[in-house]
């Protein structure tokens, strides 16, 4: 299944509700909106810096992964990002991929 990772930064209105409800209540919530689609967390983190939290989850396909980042960010408490994961295995076949392209000017 592919992986993906999330990073998400709480609006003043999540933080308030995360105060409220607690970070295991977040997790919970975020999992089971991951596992309605079919997907799983591999691991969730939250994180001081840029961004307030870090999720690697897989995901059936690139349409769960965007449905789940419509609704979560939709949501308006959170801002949310997906980075789609590779494997070594899969930038092994990548590279053993012939390619035409002509780079601009050449």
């Amino acid at each position: 299944m592919p992986k993906y990772l999330a990073s998400a930064s709480y609006s003043v209105e999540g933080v308030g509700g995360l105060l409220a409800e607690g970070g295991t209540s977040r997790r919970d919530a975020v999992s089971a909106a991951i596992a309605s689609v079919g997907g799983t967390v591999e691991s969730f983190y939250y994180a001081f810096g840029d961004d307030d939290l870090y999720i690697i989850m897989d995901l059936p396909d690139q349409v769960s992964a965007a449905a789940v980042g419509l609704a979560i960010g939709g949501a308006g408490a959170i801002s949310w990002s997906t980075t789609v994961l590779l494997t070594p295995e899969e930038i092994d076949a990548a590279v053993g991929t012939s390619v035409e392209y002509r780079p601009p000017g050449a």
